[in-house]
Parts: structure tokens; C-alpha cells; sequence
């Protein structure tokens, strides 16, 4: 429990950073301060009326779908960095919108598990997503004057709509009255997300969030690894039942569905499993099975 309550605590304090502007939640306005130039390391909709910095995924969709199809070098070296760095301990630690999740997911409901047969592929749609809406649309779906929308904003994202959406036209009564199909549409998707995210863990972060596919593809050689002592391992596999992503963590403790959030090293009864920068992997007397 203490891992899981520290992990918590930096959520909590993540999302209050990130949307620390809370006079724009009052007035309805959105912060165009200088920070809103830098990418934040999570999924945050910069139509937030609290948000601080940009969305990585939307700013990046704003350079590819611009006139000019300018390649962002900025935005793609950032997301590579927080990357490079962290891995996918961004979306368990720091990033809002998985921690909307892990909220609605303590609501205290039976649990469902998706089958293997049915989860395995669409573990790989948050790839296509990544690469469809948020990379081929911007750039070749372009209007006359040849700009591309922000496919994945426009159409999918469920933190734009909960974070931006909703508290933008609750305070502007000019918005309330421009509303038509596709903020209905948005407005489905994230009731689906949110009904979801109570009896599954994480659906969105499994299944569609683009940004979580990008990390995913620098899990395995970030400098934030987990590692295993197998010296110390009994092969109880308690960090696998405990894993909520439902990795191997015998087989792949890194693996690229690994949000890092702590639990397999909660269930360890040996505390064989660690976790941090730089981790290196113990000499071993034998192989786990």
C-alpha cells in the first residue's frame, strides 16, 4: 500500500501542476501564458481552462496539419525525450487522464477482464491510432487553404472533451449554442470511457491513447527500468496476478503495456522486484521458468 499511495500522491500533485491556471476554470477562459508554448510530459488538452503547458499528441497534430506540413522536431524530440527517460512511468505517475482512471476504477464494482482473444489485438489499435489520426490525417486530410485538423482531438480524445469541452461550454453560454453532432459524438465517447474505466482498468490506456503507444515503444530501454532479483525470486508469479495491465512481469517486466504503477512490487512476498533509473539486473544462480 505504500507504493500505491505515493504513486497517489505524485498523481495528485501531476494533475494539480498541470492544470494549475484555476482562475480559468472560473472564468471560463483558457491560459495562453508563455508556458503554453512547452509540452507537458501527459495527456492534457490544452483547452483546458486550467491547463498550463500543451498537449504533446495535439501540438504535434498542430505542426503536421499546418500549410506549411512543417516535420516538428521540437514536439518530436520532447515526447522522445520524456521517452527516452521515462518510459510509460509517465502514464502511471504523471499523466491526468490515466489517473481519471485509476479514480473511477476504486469505485467499488464487480471487475471485468477482457479475453485474451479479444485484448491481445486490440492492444495494437492505440498504434493505428497513433499513426492514422494523429500522423497521416493532419497531413494529407486538408481543407482548401491545405491545413489538416487535429484528427485525434477532433474526433476521439475523451480528456479534451472532459477537460476542455465540458467546462469551456458550461461557462460560455455563446459555445452551449454552437453545440451540434460532434461534441454529441465526443460526448458519448467519453461517457463509454468513463463506464469503462470502472470495470476495466485503464481501457483507454490499453486500447486507444496515442501517446501511451509512444511510450510504449521506449519502455523497454528507458532509464526508468524494473528489474528483478531472481536470486530473491520464488516464482510465486504474485506480481502477476497483481498486475492490473495484466504483464508478465516474470517474462517482461518491461514490457511496452508497463505503466510502472508498483503494484507487482506491492504483491512481491520476497521484494525481489525493483524499480528506478539505472536499474541493474543481479548476477542469477538460475533462470525463472
Amino acid at each position: 500500500m505504500k507504493n500505491q499511495t505515493k504513486r497517489h500522491f505524485i498523481q495528485t500533485l501531476a494533475t494539480a501542476f498541470t492544470n494549475g491556471y484555476v482562475v480559468g476554470f472560473f472564468k471560463g477562459t483558457i491560459f495562453k501564458g508563455k508556458t503554453k508554448s512547452f509540452c507537458v510530459p501527459g495527456l492534457n488538452c490544452y483547452s483546458c481552462p486550467g491547463a498550463l503547458g500543451a498537449c504533446p499528441i495535439g501540438a504535434l497534430q498542430a505542426v503536421l496539419g499546418g500549410k506549411n506540413k512543417n516535420f516538428s522536431y521540437y514536439v518530436v524530440g520532447i515526447i522522445m525525450l520524456f521517452g527516452v527517460i521515462f518510459g510509460r512511468f509517465i502514464c502511471g505517475f504523471l499523466c491526468p487522464f490515466g489517473f481519471i482512471q485509476d479514480l473511477l476504477h476504486k469505485i467499488p464494482t464487480p471487475k471485468l477482464k477482457v479475453h485474451k482473444k479479444i485484448d491481445k489485438p486490440l492492444r495494437y489499435l492505440k498504434y493505428v491510432i497513433l499513426v492514422v489520426f494523429v500522423i497521416l490525417l493532419p497531413i494529407f486530410l486538408t481543407n482548401a487553404f491545405g491545413v489538416g485538423a487535429p484528427y485525434f482531438c477532433k474526433l476521439i480524445c475523451p480528456a479534451g472533451t472532459l477537460e476542455g469541452g465540458i467546462p469551456l461550454i458550461s461557462m460560455n453560454e455563446g459555445l452551449r449554442s454552437q453545440l451540434g453532432w460532434l461534441f454529441n459524438w465526443k460526448l458519448f465517447l467519453l461517457i463509454a470511457i468513463i463506464t469503462a474505466s470502472v470495470f476495466i482498468y485503464r481501457p483507454f490506456c490499453k486500447y486507444i491513447c496515442p501517446l501511451g503507444a509512444f511510450y510504449a515503444l521506449f519502455n523497454k530501454y528507458s532509464f526508468y527500468q524494473l528489474s528483478i532479483d531472481k536470486n530473491a525470486c520464488v516464482n510465486c508469479k504474485a506480481c502477476v496476478r497483481a498486475c492490473p495491465m495484466e504483464v508478465d512481469v516474470l517474462k517482461n517486466p518491461n514490457s511496452p503495456e508497463c505503466i510502472r504503477c508498483g503494484k507487482c512490487k506491492d504483491a512481491c512476498p520476497t521484494k525481489a522486484i525493483s524499480s528506478g533509473f539505472a536499474i541493474k539486473q543481479p548476477k542469477t544462480k538460475y533462470d525463472i521458468n
